[in-house]
């Protein structure tokens, strides 16, 4: 039984699992999208949303903390800079884990972990959120448009009319 084990140890000695999750989210916030196992994606996810919170929050106290995690200026650096101010009004949700298949040498089940506001082709096909209308409004609708456009349509004629 698994009671209290709250995390994944990845069949590693905490040293080894600290580094490679360091290692992991620095690839992340460098790189916007990496590919690896479900397993190390889930663990990623719960050590790199709490970090990017923390970036939120531009103060020296903020950077060290995360840089005590990440150890890799560059990936400090592009998380405040860039990514900080994309997701500033997001409250939250900052990653997406996508399965992709299986891997070809040991079968080991394969996930895209991404930074949600930096998918462009899926920022792009989002659709846009229409106007809700009720039953009630449409019979209105309907019988007020011809009404509306008639008008429109008279008057480049009556403007015409006028200049000759």
């Amino acid at each position: 039984m698994r009671h209290n084990k709250a995390i994944n140890h990845l069949g590693r000695q905490s040293g080894h699992r600290k580094a490679l999750l360091a290692n992991l989210a620095s690839s992340l916030i460098l790189e916007k999208r990496i590919t690896t196992t479900v397993a190390k994606a889930k663990a990623l996810k719960s050590y790199v949303e709490p970090l990017i919170t923390k970036s939120k929050e531009d103060t020296t106290h903020s950077r060290r903390v995360v840089f005590s995690y990440l150890k890799d200026k560059n990936a400090v650096a592009e998380l405040f800079r860039t990514v900080a101010p994309k997701i500033a009004d997001r409250p939250g949700g900052y990653t997406r884990v996508l399965h992709i298949g299986f891997r070809q040498g040991d079968a080991a089940e394969m996930a895209l972990v991404e930074l949600v506001d930096f998918n462009e082709a899926a920022l792009a096909s989002a659709p846009k959120a229409a106007k809700k209308t009720t039953r009630r409004s449409t019979k209105k609708a309907a019988e007020q448009a011809p009404a509306t456009e008639t008008p429109a349509t008279e008057a480049p004629a009556a403007e015409e009319a006028k200049a000759e």
